[in-house]
C-alpha cells in the first residue's frame, strides 16, 4: 500500500518543483565533490522519512541498509543506481577473521532513473540492500526507512568498496570490502 501511495508521490505533495534554482543544471554545475544534502520530514522509533538532494555528479557511495526496508521515490532529476546483495546472506561478515576482509555479493540493479519513475524498494537482505547512487542530473530522492538508523540498535550505515570479481559471471558478482571506508 506504501508503495503504490509513494508511486502517485509528485514534488509538489512535498514543496518541490524542478523549476527551484537546486534543480537548474546550469545553476547547479558542481565542481569536485558536490555537497549531498538532506532534510528529514518525519522521524520515529518506527520509521523515518527523508528527502536527499544530490547536485548533478554527485556520488553516494556503495553503503547499505542493515535490518532495514527502504522505499526510495525519485521526485526530481535522473540518476544512476547500482545495487547488490550478497550473494550468500547467511554468510555473517562479523564471524571472519580480520584478514577474510572481501565478500561476495550479486548485482541486483545497475540502470538510470529518471523521475517520475516507480518507487524501489529494498529490503534487510534482498532487492539491492547496498547500492550507490550518482546523479546524471540535479535530484531530490524521498526515503522512507523502517526502522530508521539506529547505532544503538546496530543499524548504522556501513560504506563499502568494491573490487570486481572475474570469473564465470564477471558482470554479475563483486567482491566487496567489508570494512568501513
Amino acid at each position: 500500500m506504501l508503495r503504490a501511495m509513494l508511486d502517485r508521490m509528485r514534488p509538489e505533495d512535498v514543496g518541490l518543483s524542478p523549476d527551484m534554482r537546486f534543480f537548474r543544471t546550469r545553476d547547479n554545475a558542481a565542481q569536485g565533490n558536490p555537497t549531498i544534502t538532506h532534510t528529514t520530514i518525519y522521524k520515529s522509533d518506527n520509521f523515518s522519512m527523508v528527502i536527499l538532494f544530490l547536485p548533478q555528479n554527485a556520488v553516494i557511495p556503495l553503503h547499505n541498509h542493515p535490518g532495514m526496508t527502504v522505499f526510495s521515490k525519485p521526485l526530481i532529476g535522473s540518476m544512476h543506481i547500482k545495487s547488490y546483495d550478497w550473494a550468500d546472506p547467511d554468510d555473517d561478515p562479523a564471524a571472519s577473521s580480520p584478514d577474510d576482509q572481501l565478500r561476495l555479493a550479486e548485482l541486483v540493479v545497475d540502470d538510470l532513473f529518471t523521475a517520475p519513475c516507480n518507487t524501489s524498494v529494498l529490503y534487510p537482505t534482498a532487492g539491492g540492500n547496498m547500492h550507490r547512487f550518482t546523479a546524471i542530473a540535479p535530484c531530490a530522492i524521498l526515503d522512507i526507512l523502517g526502522p530508521p538508523y539506529s547505532i544503538e540498535e546496530d543499524r548504522d550505515c556501513t560504506y563499502y568498496a568494491d573490487v570486481p570479481y572475474s570469473s564465470q559471471h564477471p558482470s554479475k558478482f563483486l567482491a566487496i570490502l567489508i570494512s568501513e571506508i
